[in-house]
């Protein structure tokens, strides 16, 4: 479940049960990201707040981690917001002193026990930051998101020194869009371009048209491509393109 799906108050609601009943239950949580023990800064905690963007989460240095072990741990706000809250509600459950000293207590992550390129880790995180972008700005113009979500993540890319341009595929895909334009291919006044990266480092790309959207396009040029198949030739018949097209313009 993602954020703000009532994880920690269903898992408190069975600590209840739990103690209603006489079972001594404990409460722990896997805890993905932010790393702990990772720099506040470090690129993989800064594509957890892009991640997060739409809801606002940030990251910070977990205040009762700091006092309790003279530690500097990383945690989001809502964690830290929440535990003298959840520490009371422990302690209302259990009817002891809670064992956690801080939100980062209650947390299990290894995860960077798992890093063993950090070049390599912190270069996939930047590349998810900029996803996120792009993600969100098509969810602000779909009405999904507001401006602010997409401009939290500008300024996230601004602290990480990367655009969006970083992206391989993205200058092919806006190329491919204006190739789209000139040649007139789009549909109705749009034009929209898609790229893809294979494995061995080619990039291919596709247009829209009356048909098919730009990644659909992508989609069977990269088929053929890694098929061995003559860009001439169809995939699908366009008689089929056509009835499918039409089923879910006329019919659905």
């Amino acid at each position: 479940p993602g954020p703000g799906s009532g994880k920690l108050a269903t898992s408190l609601s069975q600590l209840y049960h739990d103690y209603k009943r006489g079972i001594k239950a404990g409460y722990a949580k896997f805890e993905t990201f932010p790393i702990w023990d990772l720099p506040l800064k470090h690129p993989v905690n800064i594509a957890y707040e892009a991640a997060t963007a739409d809801i606002g989460d940030f990251n910070l240095i977990d205040s009762f981690h700091l006092e309790a072990y003279g530690k500097q741990a990383v945690n989001y706000n809502r964690d830290v917001e929440v535990f003298p809250v959840l520490k009371c509600i422990l302690k209302k459950l259990t009817g002891t002193e809670p064992i956690y000293k801080s939100p980062t207590d209650m947390g299990v992550n290894r995860a960077n026990s798992g890093i063993i390129d950090d070049k390599v880790v912190s270069w996939a995180a930047e590349q998810e930051v900029i996803r996120r972008y792009f993600r969100y700005s098509c969810e602000y113009a779909m009405g999904f998101v507001d401006k602010d979500t997409v401009q939290r993540v500008e300024l996230l890319l601004k602290e990480l020194n990367v655009k969006p341009e970083d992206r391989r595929v993205v200058k092919p895909a806006m190329d491919a869009a204006l190739e789209a334009k000139k040649q007139k291919k789009g549909n109705k006044g749009i034009f929209c371009g898609a790229a893809i990266e294979l494995k061995d480092g080619t990039i291919l790309t596709g247009k829209n048209s009356p048909l098919m959207h730009a990644s659909s396009s992508l989609v069977l040029n990269a088929v053929k491509k890694l098929a061995g198949i003559e860009d001439q030739i169809h995939l699908v018949s366009p008689d089929i393109i056509e009835s499918i097209s039409s089923l879910k313009k006329d019919i659905l």
